[in-house]
């Protein structure tokens, strides 16, 4: 079995929710949520964090010592780095298993704490099955509702006929959880996406992302519940 580098990106610093990749959710740090969750995949063989933070280094030594720690350098540490630029760093400094066309590098944040292991292996063995008819992977929410966009203009339905809102023609959504690439295709494209992409539909609930405050206190409430066990 294809055996893949799962990469972990982590800045220190956070513009919008301080501290908020080692800041405590549901009684423990962000960062863990995550990071427990790709520990489960078979699939995967190493977790690799690259970071500048002291405090996600400092823990994961001390709660995940198989994890792989990659520390940021300098000059890829400012909020404007695009992501593609980090991930062609850490793919030089960590080689995926395969030969050189297939060695393949899954890609999540710690901000998407409820995303589970079960749908990380899914996603994972839904590429696999089709590579190499679609190059990479990302996921997607599912959306079904009316959508316009800043003109006033209807993107996915004729507001003269009113449909059920379940009777739409779906679009999708880029949540950012998983992006499954190859480094010969990021280096090529300079982008997580190669030419033929498969979207893997994973549900709203599971793929929150913390980008606000609100988002935090959502998902926090959510972990409590219950709503973000992993496996």
């Amino acid at each position: 079995m294809t055996k893949i580098v799962a990469l972990v990106p982590m800045r220190h610093h956070s513009q919008r929710v301080p501290g908020k990749n080692y800041r405590p959710l549901a009684g423990k740090p962000l960062f863990q949520h995550i990071i427990g969750a790709l520990l489960q995949c078979p699939e995967i063989a190493e977790v690799v964090v690259d970071t500048d933070s002291q405090p996600v280094m400092d823990g994961l030594r001390h709660d995940f010592p198989a994890v792989r720690v990659l520390p940021r350098p300098e000059h890829l540490r400012a909020d404007t780095v695009p992501m593609n630029e980090i991930l062609a760093y850490d793919t030089s400094q960590v080689e995926a298993d395969g030969d050189k066309e297939h060695r393949f590098y899954l890609q999540t944040h710690t901000t998407n704490p409820l995303l589970r292991s079960q749908t990380v292996s899914a996603a994972i063995q839904k590429f696999l099955a089709v590579y190499p008819a679609y190059d990479s992977m990302f996921t997607v929410t599912r959306l079904q509702t009316r959508l316009w966009d800043q003109l006033g203009r209807a993107i996915n339905h004729n507001p003269a006929i009113l449909l059920q809102t379940q009777d739409l023609p779906p679009v999708y959504e880029e949540n950012s959880c998983l992006y499954l690439f190859t480094r010969q295709n990021l280096l090529a494209r300079r982008n997580r996406l190669g030419e033929r992409p498969l979207m893997f539909e994973i549900p709203a609930a599971e793929a929150w992302d913390i980008d606000e405050e609100l988002d935090f206190a959502i998902c926090d409430f959510l972990m409590r519940q219950g709503g973000g066990r992993k496996g």
